[in-house]
Order: C-alpha cells, then sequence, then structure tokens
C-alpha cells in the first residue's frame, strides 16, 4: 500500500524516478484502451516518466511508501508535516500557511455481507493510515509558472471512521497545511486507492476565512484499478462557462470530456459515459418469434437511449446482443438505483414472479388461457389471494433452486405476498366502473387524462390514406348524435363547446390487421363522443368501432354503437366501452406514458450530462429531475418493451408495440407541445386567456388533471424563471452561454435526429425561451409522469375497468358465438378479457410501477444528505418560496376534493384526484410528484 508525505523536492530531482520513465498528466487528453478519451491522472506510479505538464505534481512509490509531491505555489516543506503512528498530522507550526481540515463523508451499503464487513474494517484501517484514498485541493487562481489552478495534495486519514448520525454513514479526515495566497479551493481531486469503488457523498473543507466550503459529490469513485483517472469534484458554487475561474477553466473542459467518450468500445459497468443509440436491442434476430426491427431512424423514428456498445447480434448486424436478467444493463454509474430503491423494486419484481411463473397460481387454474368464470373470481384476487399447492412449491424449487427455501419461508410468514391490495376505482364503490359516468369521468381524472380532445368539427374525418384505409368520413353521423342531444343541434353543441371526443382511429387502424393476426388479440380502432351536461359532467353519446376495409375492397368496416335501451343492447354497449378502454391502455402506455415522459426524457437527460459542466447552473438546476431514469429505461428495454416482454404479452399491440410507438412519435411528438398549457389548447381543452396565472383557462373547469396540473405547472414556471433570472443577468448571456448551446443543440440533433429538421423547435435565444425549455423538461419528468403513472394500478388493478387488451370481438347476429351472447353475456364479456394469467402478470407489473419508494425524492423537498446543493443564499431563498407553494398546492387540491360542486372528483364513492399532490409516503398510494421519473 501507499503512504503520502508531502514535500517540496521537485519531482526531476528525486532519486526514486529515474529520467527514463513515462509519466503521464493532467493537461492533457489521451484515448484509452477502449476509445474514450481520458484525462491523464494526476497521479505518477513508479516506473513512469516525469513530463512536465500540468499543475499538480504527484509521484507514488511503492517501494519505499513516499510520495513527492509539488504544488505550483511551492507547497508545505517536508519538515512542515510527517507521519505520525496512529495516522494523525503532527504538525510543526509554518512560517506562511493556513491549516485547514478535509472531511469526505462516504455511505456504506445497508446489507453487507461478513467477508464485505472485513473488507470493510480493512478499508478503513487503510484510509486511517493514508494509504485508501488521496484527494487533492484545486484552486480557483491561476499558478503564473503553469498557467493552471494551484493544487496541494495529502492523503485521507483517521484510524476509525467518525460516527455520525446515520448508521450507514462514515467519514474520513485529510489534514492540509496551504499557503496563504493559495485562494479558495473550487474543486477536489479523488483518487481511489482501494480495489473497489466507494460511495462518497460529499467533501466539507473547514478552516478557510470564509467559513466551511462544501464539495456536493454523490457520485461514485471508481478504483485506481478500474481506471486511472481521479474524479473531479466541484464546489456547490454554479458558474456559467465565462464565469468559471481561471483556476478551474482546464479541469470544467476534461470532466466534460471524461464523461462523452468517443462513441466506440463496449462500455463497462464503472464507466461513467453518456452517448446515444437507437433501440437496437428489443428482439433476438436469432430467434424468429423475438426478432424485431431496429426502432429509431428514417423508416423508425424515435428519440435515442443512452448507448451501451455491446456487439452486433451474429444474425443482424445491426441490432445489438441482449443482456438477460439478472445481469444489468449498462448504464452510466451514478444513473444505477441506489439500495433502497433497488430492495422496493427487487421486492415489486417479486411479487410479478410469484404470480406470474408458477403454472398453478390457483387451484382452481389449470391453464394459461384460462378465463374468469366469474367477477367473483376476480375479486378473489383482492379477497382471498393465491396459495401455492406443494407441487407449485417444488416446482418453483426446481425452476427457481436459489429461491426454493427463501420460497417456503414466505409461504409460512407472509401470505400477503399472494395477495393483492382492493385498487382504488372499486374501493369505494365496487360496481361504479359500469356506469357511464365513470367510464367518462376517467377520461377527465383517470390514469390517461391526457387524450381527450374538444370536437370542433364536424364531420369527424380520417387523415389516413383513402386509397389504404377507405373514405375518411366517420360512420357517425349528424342524426345518430342529435338523437343524443335531446334536442340539441350538433352545430350548436360545438359553438358551445359542448362535445368532447377520445379518438384512436388513425392511431390505431393501420395495426389493427396485424394486431388481430396475433393468437389471443381482437381489437378495433376507436372513436368515443362525449357530452359535456349541464350538471357537470360528461356523458358518452356514440362509440364507434373500425376495422381495415377488407382487401377486396374499400367499403367501410365501421360500426356505431349507443346507449343500451333493452337488456342486449345494454350488454353490447359494455363490450364497447371495454374495447374503448383497451384501447385507450395501450395507448396510454406505449405512448402518452413510455414515450412522451421516459423514452423523451432520455436525450435530456444525456444530453446534460454531455454538455453541461456540473457546475453549470443549468445542470444544478436538472440534477434532481434525472435521477434513476436512465437505469427504469434500461429495465425496460430488458423486460417490459422487449421482444416477448410483458408489454407485448399484455396490450393488444402485442409484437407490435414498439412500432406503433414509433408511428405516434412520427405524427404526433412536438417538444413545443409537451408544455401543459400548450397542450391543452391543442387539444381544445383550454382557451388563451391572459389574465390567468398560465396564460389558459379551461373549457371544463372541473377537468382535475388539467386545474391540478396548472397549479404545478406555474409553481415550476415561477421557481424556474427566477432561478434563470438570477443566473442570466447579461441581456446576451444565454445566447454567448457555449454550453447551453451545446446543450440544445445536441438535444435537436442528436437526442431527438430524426425529428431535426422539424420548423417547430423553440429557439433558445433568451431568458423566456431558456425559462420555457426548462419547466417543459421539469414538467415532464415530474408532473406529467406522475400524472400518467401513479394511478396504473389504483385504475388498472380492476381488469374489467381497464383491460389492457381483448380476446374477442363484439358479436353480431350472424355470428356463430351470438347465441352464446344471448344465453350469456356475462360469460362472454368475461371471456373478452384477459385471461387470468394476462391479468395477474399486469397487475403484478402494474403495482410495481405504481409503488414509491421509500428514498423518493419528491418536488420541492430536498434529500436531507443533498442539503449543500448550492451555496447561492438568493436561490436558497426562491426555492424555500418554491416549495412553500407546493405546500400550499398540497392544500388546495385536498380542499378541491371535498367540494361537492366538482363532481369528478368528489361525490358517492367517487375517488377523489390525488396523484398531482405533491408529496406521497411509500407504497401504492395514489398520490406524491417525484423530481424524476424514477419507475
Amino acid at each position: 500500500m501507499l503512504s503520502l508525505k508531502p514535500t517540496t523536492t521537485p519531482l526531476n530531482n528525486n532519486p526514486n524516478i529515474s529520467g527514463d520513465r513515462s509519466f503521464s498528466s493532467i493537461s492533457t487528453a489521451t484515448a484509452g484502451k477502449d476509445g474514450d478519451l481520458r484525462r491523464k491522472t494526476r497521479v505518477a506510479v513508479s516506473g513512469s516518466k516525469l513530463r512536465r505538464r500540468g499543475s499538480v505534481r504527484a509521484a507514488i512509490s511503492s517501494g519505499d511508501n513516499k510520495t513527492e509531491t509539488v504544488s505550483s505555489n511551492s507547497s508545505v516543506p517536508a519538515h512542515q508535516s510527517e507521519d505520525n503512528s496512529n495516522g494523525s498530522l503532527k504538525k510543526k507550526k509554518p512560517s506562511k500557511g493556513i491549516e485547514v481540515r478535509a472531511v469526505m463523508t462516504i455511505r456504506k451499503k445497508m446489507k453487507e455481507k461478513l467477508a464485505e464487513k472485513m473488507e470493510d474494517q480493512w478499508e478503513f484501517f487503510v484510509n486511517g493510515i493514508g494509504q485508501g484514498i488521496q484527494i487533492q485541493l484545486i484552486s480557483e487562481e491561476v499558478d503564473p509558472v503553469t498557467n493552471s489552478g494551484k493544487s496541494i495534495q495529502s492523503s485521507v486519514r483517521g484510524w476509525l471512521p467518525k460516527p455520525t448520525n446515520h448508521l450507514h454513514i462514515v467519514e474520513f479526515a485529510a489534514n492540509f497545511i496551504v499557503p496563504k495566497d493559495f485562494g479558495c479551493p473550487g474543486a477536489v481531486l479523488v483518487t481511489n486507492l482501494h480495489g473497489k469503488e466507494f460511495y462518497l457523498l460529499e467533501i466539507v473543507i473547514r478552516g478557510f476565512d470564509g467559513g466551511p466550503i462544501f464539495f456536493l459529490a454523490n457520485t461514485w469513485i471508481h478504483s485506481r484499478n478500474d481506471n486511472p483517472e481521479s474524479r473531479i469534484i466541484f464546489k456547490n458554487q454554479a458558474y456559467l462557462p465565462s464565469q468559471t475561474p481561471a483556476g478551474l477553466k482546464d479541469l470544467r473542459r476534461e470532466d466534460l470530456l471524461s464523461i462523452r467518450g468517443n462513441g466506440k468500445g463496449q462500455r463497462k459497468l464503472h464507466d461513467r459515459i453518456y452517448d446515444y443509440d437507437v433501440y437496437n436491442d428489443l428482439g433476438k434476430p436469432e430467434n424468429k418469434d423475438l426478432a424485431r426491427p431496429v426502432i429509431g431512424g428514417e423508416k423508425r423514428p424515435y428519440p435515442r437511449r443512452c448507448r451501451t456498445g455491446r456487439p452486433p447480434s451474429k444474425s443482424d448486424p445491426l441490432s445489438e446482443t441482449r443482456i438477460e436478467k439478472p445481469h444489468p444493463v449498462y448504464v452510466p454509474r451514478d444513473e444505477t438505483f441506489e439500495e433502497i430503491k433497488q430492495n422496493t423494486f427487487s421486492a415489486g419484481r417479486l411479487k410479478a414472479l410469484l404470480h406470474n411463473l408458477i403454472p398453478s397460481i390457483a387451484a382452481s387454474l389449470s391453464s394459461s388461457d384460462i378465463s374468469f368464470n366469474c367477477f367473483t373470481d376476480i375479486d378473489k384476487l383482492y379477497n382471498d389471494g393465491f396459495f401455492l399447492k406443494d407441487e407449485d412449491q417444488n416446482e418453483v424449487s426446481f425452476t427457481f433452486p436459489v429461491m426454493g427455501k427463501f420460497m417456503k419461508q414466505v409461504m409460512s410468514v407472509q401470505e400477503r405476498l399472494f395477495k393483492y391490495d382492493v385498487p382504488a376505482v372499486i374501493r369505494r364503490d365496487r360496481f361504479s366502473w359500469l356506469r357511464d359516468n365513470e367510464f367518462a369521468r376517467q377520461c377527465l381524472a383517470g390514469v390517461n387524462p391526457v387524450s381527450i380532445e374538444l370536437l370542433k368539427e364536424f364531420p369527424i374525418l380520417s387523415k389516413l390514406d383513402p386509397a389504404k384505409f377507405g373514405a375518411p368520413e366517420s360512420a357517425i353521423t349528424k342524426e345518430l348524435l342529435e338523437q343524443e342531444l335531446g334536442g340539441m343541434s350538433v352545430e350548436k353543441a360545438i359553438e358551445d363547446k359542448k362535445l368532447f371526443i377520445l379518438d384512436y382511429h388513425d392511431m390505431l387502424l393501420p395495426f389493427i390487421e396485424r394486431m388481430n393476426s396475433l393468437p389471443g388479440r381482437k381489437a378495433y380502432a376507436s372513436r368515443t363522443v362525449f357530452f359535456y351536461t349541464k350538471s357537470g359532467v360528461l356523458k358518452p353519446l356514440v362509440i364507434e368501432l373500425s376495422l381495415p376495409p377488407s382487401s377486396s375492397s374499400l367499403e367501410s368496416n365501421k360500426t356505431v354503437y349507443t346507449h343500451g335501451h333493452d337488456a342486449t343492447t345494454h350488454w353490447i354497449w359494455k363490450l364497447a366501452k371495454a374495447h374503448v378502454c383497451s384501447n385507450d391502455a395501450g395507448v396510454h402506455q406505449l405512448v402518452n406514458h413510455w414515450l412522451r415522459t421516459h423514452a423523451c426524457m432520455e436525450p435530456y437527460i444525456i444530453a446534460t450530462h454531455r454538455q453541461l459542466s456540473s457546475m453549470h447552473p443549468v445542470y444544478v438546476l436538472l440534477h434532481p429531475h434525472m435521477r434513476y431514469t436512465l437505469e427504469i429505461n434500461a429495465l425496460a428495454r430488458q423486460s417490459l418493451i422487449n421482444g416477448g416482454g410483458i408489454i407485448e404479452a399484455s396490450f393488444s399491440p402485442g409484437k407490435y408495440a414498439m412500432e406503433l410507438s414509433s408511428a405516434a412519435y412520427e405524427s404526433q411528438w412536438r417538444f413545443d407541445m409537451e408544455a401543459l398549457p400548450a397542450d391543452l389548447l391543442r387539444r381544445g381543452m383550454a382557451v388563451e386567456d391572459p389574465s390567468m396565472p398560465c396564460g389558459v383557462k379551461l373549457v371544463i373547469e372541473d377537468y382535475p388533471y388539467a386545474a391540478d396540473g396548472l397549479l404545478v405547472w406555474s409553481a415550476i414556471k415561477e421557481w424556474v424563471e427566477s432561478y434563470v433570472e438570477h443566473h442570466y443577468v447579461e441581456p446576451n448571456s444565454v445566447r454567448t452561454d457555449v454550453e447551453l448551446q451545446a446543450w440544445w443543440d445536441e438535444i435537436k440533433n442528436k437526442g431527438h435526429y430524426d425529428k431535426r429538421n422539424e420548423p417547430w423547435w423553440p429557439k433558445l435565444e433568451t431568458k423566456q425561451d431558456l425559462s420555457g425549455v426548462l419547466t417543459t423538461i421539469i414538467w415532464i419528468a415530474s408532473g406529467q409522469h406522475a400524472a400518467i403513472n401513479f394511478g396504473q394500478y389504483p385504475f388498472g388493478g380492476y381488469v374489467p375497468n381497464r383491460p389492457t387488451l381483448l380476446r374477442k370481438l363484439i358479436p353480431h347476429e350472424d355470428d356463430t358465438d351470438y347465441e352464446k351472447f344471448m344465453l350469456n353475456p356475462q360469460r362472454t364479456f368475461l371471456s373478452s378479457l384477459p385471461t387470468q394469467l394476462q391479468a395477474t402478470k399486469v397487475m403484478a407489473v402494474q403495482d410495481t410501477l405504481s409503488t414509491h419508494s421509500a428514498d423518493e425524492e419528491y418536488l420541492g423537498q430536498v434529500n436531507p444528505l443533498h442539503t449543500h446543493w448550492t451555496n447561492d443564499q438568493i436561490i436558497l431563498k426562491i426555492f424555500s418560496k418554491y416549495s412553500a407553494q407546493l405546500e400550499e398546492i398540497d392544500k388546495i387540491i385536498n380542499k378541491r376534493n371535498k367540494d361537492n360542486r366538482l363532481k369528478n372528483r368528489s361525490g358517492a364513492g367517487v375517488p377523489p384526484y390525488e396523484l398531482l399532490l405533491p408529496t406521497s409516503g411509500p407504497g401504492v398510494t395514489g398520490r406524491g410528484i417525484p423530481n424524476s421519473i424514477s419507475i
């Protein structure tokens, strides 16, 4: 092991370093063996030749346990400090200098094996004698000789970690004596000499006149065995590129270079390289049934994902080889789940495993395609749960030998694992899902409240190619609508903004023929027209279900259904609504949820890391809103949206799911329409009104998603505008910010490459432009995702309310199944729903995706371990105001939920709308806005 002793001996006079050895210095960059640009280390290992470059000169010799250092400011002479036997520093009072102390805070693993605990104790000992971690202070001031920041180096010391209030947090210290003209430290370089990585929370330096200086890290520090490059940790002071202190300019540039890579080589798990790639890892080209096309490119446009660099498939050079569970998919090291989050997610996956991979999950379930026989079968999922038979436990033990013993322990002590919670949608009223007003209410206050639009024109026309899909006119006629309008004309209803539409016709019809060719899948492309009544609720008037025209002719294949007026039409209407819900579930999951939040957010995150220094104020602002997103997206590629994954198995589009998502991206997605007010205006759900806080007025006042969302949007907007105004003082400061302009350019031209030439991309020239872009990104990561994610189990956990697929078309009088329908319509309805296995599979996934982790970080809150995220007192004051606004929003929403005049969020048996309440406890709560897309 190695020991450090500060000295002023010039390295070129050091007898421990011969003149023919090589040396790597900080001031240059080199290509690593895997093609990445790497900053050459400031630490020269014995056997290296010294070259006179850079501001720091440090050499380590394992032969005599000496390290010679030189700083550009003629650092501490060797006689002023020397190693003591107990790892502390014995100091002689310097003639000139400031005694400072750096305290490093490290987080240990929460659950450790015995061997890991012993290894930790050894590392504590090694750190205690100064042989485990080295740190260098880098001044903001430049040394005139080297033209780089002044620096000084020391080892982290202390025999034992200082106990803290947190069981898994330990502290170590390093002592320095720095010249009085050293200036203020602006960065710390950390070198990890251990054989494994550690998680660094922060470094605090005390002893300078200005008080403690905080270097917020929250990062994994790689072992030098994995990467010889030291890590750069900047202090918690934000600087625009033009404001960067002279001593930090090189480090700012080098840190960004180290993150970008060069697009070559396979990424290793310890890397922190951010780069782009297409979705070419969803299928298995060698397996005919699991081969999937590349998503992303001219033929199938899509946002880009994070590059892993895995080798191409032997069967298809355009596709990347897959990594299957339990092996991890690469994401940059700091993007991975922390331990609490991993445990929460794993618990959800365990529940999915218990429900899905056991051939018989209930005594009555003997086949994978068995239907629910009655509604009581569904109720048993919540009331009774599942009980494994002995042979099932044996089979699990055989199939998953590692889990066999654990399974038996689970069965004996926690049968709760096999029992679902009652979903919120039926908790207060188990029959609410049957009613038309609840069907309509969920378009405004359900899990997918972002698809409904104002009907602005009549007749309703398709934009699809009539040569392929027939006449563009809808089968919904004026006469049909006016029969349901009670004397009001269609023209009057449109003029008064009383008609609304849920229109999936053009999005789904091009896929229906292929979807219906899949076994056990039957779907239509639907349109549903609603009327806004005097009582303040929506009422569904008509449903149009369309199939593609037959290949022999382009004759229309559209059927319109209205409310039931007798027993038969009543049940037909129920089946029609179920098909609409199935359409809605698929579009929600593949377009509004996955595409518009998860997939579109990924390029923003990649560009932020690649182009914005961690000391850039926009990086600091966005950092909380990027947490866990790349990891959850990588896991989705591995088991949710992949060929044969959960989405394909459980939703109507099946193997065409991602192609449908790509088509929606091509035809519908626009960044400028992702802002909440712009989206509401586009859908006609709001009109412009300069007198309102967000500049829009809702067409339906009792639109819970929009009403609450605008409160959250307004708070985010005010916070962002104040933040931008504080940091961008000069009129042209946005336009001249080179990092910011490169960031926006990369988002458009790399992250969303397939949309790069679109004219609607916002310009980024003014503070107003920047505030608008940042507010949109933060809204997508927080409020938008919360509104369409955390209601998945509360609304979808009851299968009849929101079936993710249907297995039968609606029977007609000349169909062979019509007689069966007439004899037992309930059996026809239930047999159209997903099978018991399909239903429990998707319920388990929805339960997991609706779960808040115990370490969730919510909008307007700061993790207790991140309290030193900035040293700017003005920004802290603005943030405090922002937090107070969100607390007030919580009160306003709760008050709205108690207002009996608002029938879409209150009333007998009606669940309150809580998805945009800012905070939540852990678990499936149906509320809470995390800062980021974390699940």
